[in-house]
């Protein structure tokens, strides 16, 4: 009875954990915490291999400031395609203990007038593509995993690897004949540049009727770095205000991603529903938060369905944003002191996310 009111209470607590709420979505580090998780399958070996592919895709074309969408003219508006694959691989050993490692490989694209010759002149198009921040994690389910386990919870706890580009460079169209090699935007590069703490909490109870489960996940990572060294002004010279707010440098932002939901199953087909929530800190837990980042949160309502053969589950969730909201950063906040104006740049989002993937058991 205490370990059924205890991984309730572990599933509850994730809901309605007080997380601070910021990020835009395209911010979002490629796929920076979990993929999706498949809990109809909790049939444990001591000694096994699982191998993980999830393609995450999305359009990112709405601006918002704050809450409220600001509207542009078709000219000029700012498109995000975003298509990352994360393939992890994942070594469960004895005692509920397992490692896994994650390398994200990514294809994405910004297409607008205003990063080049300005608000009115010709769209063009930047691009990013290559092997984004690789992640090694090590999980421990705290109760001894066995075959058709009715709940359990487990904890990771890993490193993310500077190992994407975060440097990334493409050519600006200054005028129609004079191009200017600069630094990909925050939104479109593949890493970050720092070394990051990852900190994991995964549970999951299975009613009585063992068709029913419910899930949780919750993921942070720490990143301690403050800035990277990397320009944000996309080729121009930088204005002393932003020098001075430190506007013009990338800032290396902690990330959160959450997510609540249940699973139905009905022999090889179950259906899901969630809660998903991620973004992005104005502060980090650990070190300074100078730089430039899109603070900010996306909560989006989550249906998806999970076909399970003997050895592969094939999976596809499409996570519908139902909230958002761009928080102020740093530097504008010190803008917005010294102005007494107040002072914040609008960040993008989709209308939805796509996760197709397949898990393999090896």
């Amino acid at each position: 009875m205490f370990m059924k009111k205890f991984l309730l209470l572990s599933v509850v607590y994730l809901f309605i954990s007080p997380v601070i709420r910021s990020q835009g979505c395209i911010a979002i580090r490629n796929i920076s915490g979990f993929g999706q998780y498949n809990f109809t399958d909790n049939a444990f070996t001591t000694s096994d291999w699982r191998l993980n592919i999830t393609n995450r895709y999305f359009k990112s074309f709405r601006e918002f400031s704050g809450t409220t969408e600001v509207k542009s003219a078709e000219q000029d508006e700012i498109v995000h395609h975003i298509y990352t694959m994360d393939i992890t691989a994942i070594k469960l050993m004895q005692n509920g203990w397992s490692l896994a490692l994650s390398v994200p490989f990514s294809s994405n694209t910004r297409t607008t007038s205003t990063d080049h010759g300005g608000p009115g002149q010709p769209r063009h198009s930047i691009h990013a593509s290559g092997v984004g921040d690789l992640r090694l994690i090590v999980y421990k389910w705290l109760i001894p995993p066995k075959v058709h386990q009715n709940g359990n919870v487990q904890l990771g706890l890993g490193m993310k690897l500077p190992t994407g580009d975060y440097r990334y460079q493409d050519y600006y169209y200054r005028k129609e004949d004079s191009l200017v090699l600069a630094p990909v935007p925050i939104p479109i590069q593949l890493g970050d540049g720092g070394t990051g703490i990852i900190t994991e909490l995964n549970a999951f109870y299975i009613l009585d009727n063992r068709r029913l489960s419910l899930e949780s996940n919750f993921y942070y990572l720490f990143n301690p770095r403050d800035q990277n060294g990397v320009s944000t002004t996309l080729g121009r010279t930088p204005t002393a205000v932003q020098i001075k707010s430190t506007q013009n440098v990338a800032s290396v932002a902690d990330q959160f991603a959450m997510r609540v939901g249940a699973t139905y199953k009905l022999k090889k087909i179950a259906v899901a529903g969630s809660i998903r929530y991620e973004g992005q800190p104005v502060y980090d837990l650990i070190g300074k938060s100078n730089g430039n980042r899109r603070a900010g949160y996306n909560l989006s309502v989550e249906p998806g369905i999970i076909y399970t053969l003997n050895k592969i589950s094939l999976y596809a969730y499409i996570p519908v944003i139902v909230g958002r909201e761009i928080k102020q950063n740093v530097p504008e906040k010190r803008i917005t002191e010294w102005t007494g104006v107040y002072f914040s740049n609008p960040g993008g989002f989709a209308n939805y996310l796509v996760f197709v993937g397949a898990q393999f058991r090896l």
